[in-house]
């Protein structure tokens, strides 16, 4: 009898370091021909199970899969595609275990945040009620850095550092021109319910009173009154003010700022406009100030030319440890970070429950951001700081990253497409 073979697939928006995670799974897997067969990935995350579109990664060369460490977005394509309970949409979950039972995959990898824990978790539930034996594990992976039970989330430490590395370049630039111009800069990250990726921009400081002068946050309501004072006497004491803030800061009723009136995404998720210009319009129209603004978007996410070397690793390491967990037997469980020591930072791997993870989100601590609501405290930077550390650059050539391109050759067909 052939052994068994499993599937990987990458959901959700993805990262700088999503590959790395890719790369140990698929290293991991090579390394234990002896229990695995192939590992098959889906192209375009689940959504390459349901349309039977896997990748033959066997295919794929030893220096290509090596070079996905250094390599961002997701190499196999990813979605936003969120299954419904097994009573809400039968045939659905009845295709995924046919392409399973088809292709012989007996091991599910699943590489995403809180939703995609969630989709890995409904599927080991299936499985078990239709006794067809899928040991099905979770990667973490969010920019959001809002997955609970893991120190930290793969993904995150890049953004982190690109957008500390932003604020203090671009407050440079601001701190140069504000005697003639530009005296308000606002720089809008993303975050729709925790506000990580913006508190991480307070990494760009040297000393007190450097930019960011003004964090929002969306775990503290929007007040425009106290906000205003604020910029105003930045203003006057510094001779410029840069503002941090999410995309998910809201008022005292917790109506999202940047709320475009538009409709939701495959998740649910409530699609925002910019928040940026809103608040930079708000300062120019009360206060007068000449300002600018950006919105980090997809560069932030994206960036793994300035990638942290921490969370490069972390990212890797724990997509060997899903490996390690379905050699042990796990199913529905996730690999996680536990952290031992802020410095020297020191970590290990554990694991939980997928039902502990699934569509839950962790955000800052109140004891992580100041009594005034703007600025993040000692204790927040402590828990940030090691994230950020460390480079782990791709090579270059003529003055531009090598990327890797797999073949992503699918294999064949076996089951009628017209479920």
């Amino acid at each position: 009898m052939s052994k068994p073979n499993a599937f990987y697939a990458q959901s959700g928006g993805v990262t700088s370091v999503i590959n790395a995670s890719a790369c140990g799974v698929i290293e991991s897997i090579r390394e234990n021909r002896n229990t695995f067969g192939k590992l098959l990935a889906g192209a375009n995350g689940i959504l390459g199970a349901l349309s039977e579109e896997l990748i033959d990664t066997s295919l794929e060369t030893k220096t290509a899969i090596a070079n996905l460490r250094y390599t961002p977005g997701g190499a196999f394509g990813s979605c936003r595609y969120k299954l419904k309970s097994f009573e809400e949409n039968e045939s659905e979950y009845k295709r995924l275990i046919d392409v399973f039972r088809a292709h012989n995959i007996r091991y599910f990898f699943y590489n995403g945040g809180g939703d995609s824990q969630d989709t890995a978790n409904k599927v080991s539930k299936l499985c078990k009620k239709l006794d067809f034996p899928v040991q099905c594990i979770g990667i973490p992976k969010t920019v959001d850095n809002d997955l609970p039970h893991t120190d930290c989330c793969p993904g995150f430490g890049s953004v982190a550092k690109y957008i500390a590395i932003s604020t203090r370049e671009a407050a440079l630039d601001i701190e140069s021109m504000c005697a003639t111009s530009t005296k308000v800069f606002v720089l809008e990250v993303m975050g729709r319910h925790a506000g990580w990726i913006a508190a991480s921009s307070v990494l760009a400081r040297e000393g007190e009173g450097d930019a960011p002068h003004i964090v929002l946050l969306p775990e503290i309501p929007f007040s425009k009154r106290n906000f205003l004072k604020k910029v105003k006497l930045t203003v006057k004491e510094k001779g410029f003010c840069v503002i941090v803030v999410s995309e998910g800061a809201r008022d005292s009723r917790g109506k999202f700022l940047s709320d475009s009136g538009g409709g939701k995404d495959a998740f649910g998720h409530l699609q925002l406009g910019g928040v940026a210009p809103i608040i930079a319009n708000m300062v120019t129209d009360n206060l007068g100030f000449k300002n600018h603004w950006a919105v980090a978007d997809y560069l932030q996410r994206s960036a793994r030319h300035i990638a942290s070397g921490v969370d490069v690793e972390q990212a890797y390491q724990l997509g060997r440890a899903a490996v390690k967990l379905a050699l042990q037997g796990k199913t529905a469980v996730m690999p996680t970070i536990i952290r031992k020591n802020d410095l020297p930072y020191r970590w290990s791997i554990g694991e939980v429950k997928l039902s502990k993870v699934a569509n839950i989100e962790k955000k800052m601590p109140r004891s992580y951001i100041d009594a005034e609501g703007f600025n993040i405290t000692k204790k927040g930077i402590s828990y940030l700081a090691p994230l950020i550390k460390g480079e782990d650059f791709p090579k270059f050539k003529n003055g531009v990253p090598i990327y890797t391109k797999l073949r992503k050759q699918l294999v064949a067909k076996k089951l009628d497409q017209s479920w």
